[in-house]
């Protein structure tokens, strides 16, 4: 049975009907835009000794001073892995597990090998997004099933806020992780649409999909 990529697990936690668009194209090329973005998380020691100017000539979704602040945060908050946050020992490493297959973007060597994935748009308030925990989730597990031993966190870096999280692989992601298995494994069709709005009005392939969104006057209730 073939290995799902990490990408197809996180698009399936999103959206399953996502997944069966996205699966008939030819290739997806990252975009010059998010490899740009994603290189930050390489450059963090040069980036805290860097000034305003500098910074502000950056991809960075918020100002100097609280990138600065939020990675100064992030320094202090992960002491002990920010050496391998700074310069991991591994990346950008081809990783397969039992289920699943994908590039993990770190692989921190601590008490266990650890992933840390890098992801180019905005934090949540607190946590991380669900697609995304899944995400970490199939790196972690890849990681586990290579190494033949268990992996029981990951780090989530938001690059452009100059954000890292740290994130625990209990029952809950793991039970996410299982159902996007599932349904990125028996996808053979689309699947029903969803009528969340806020996913759909921002989808790239609402056109194809059909769905309608509503507009802002009839969420008002005009």
């Amino acid at each position: 049975m073939s290995k799902i990529p990490f990408s197809d697990l996180e698009t399936a936690a999103y959206c399953p009907r996502k997944l069966y668009y996205r699966r008939r194209e030819d290739e997806i090329e990252v975009p010059d835009e998010v490899a740009e973005r994603r290189e930050l998380a390489f450059r963090y020691a040069d980036l805290l000794a860097a000034d305003r100017d500098d910074l502000a000539d950056l991809p960075l979704a918020v100002g100097p001073d609280e990138f600065r602040s939020n990675l100064e945060y992030a320094r202090r908050r992960f002491d002990a892995a920010w050496s391998e946050l700074r310069d991991p020992s591994d990346r950008e490493r081809l990783t397969e597990g039992k289920d699943c297959r994908g590039i993990v973007h770190k692989v921190l060597s601590l008490d266990a090998p650890t992933p840390a994935m890098v992801f180019t748009g905005d934090p949540p308030e607190e946590g991380v997004w669900r697609p995304q925990s899944v995400r970490l989730v199939a790196a972690a597990k890849a990681l586990s099933w290579e190494a033949e031993e268990s992996v029981e966190r990951a780090f989530a870096e938001y690059p452009t806020h100059g954000v890292i999280r740290e994130v625990s692989i209990g029952t809950r992601r793991k039970a996410a992780y299982r159902t996007a298995v599932e349904a990125a494994r028996t996808l053979d069709g689309p699947p029903p649409r969803l009528t969340n709005d806020a996913k759909c009005g921002a989808c790239d392939y609402r056109a194809e999909c059909g769905v309608k969104t509503r507009s802002l006057k009839s969420l008002l209730g005009f």
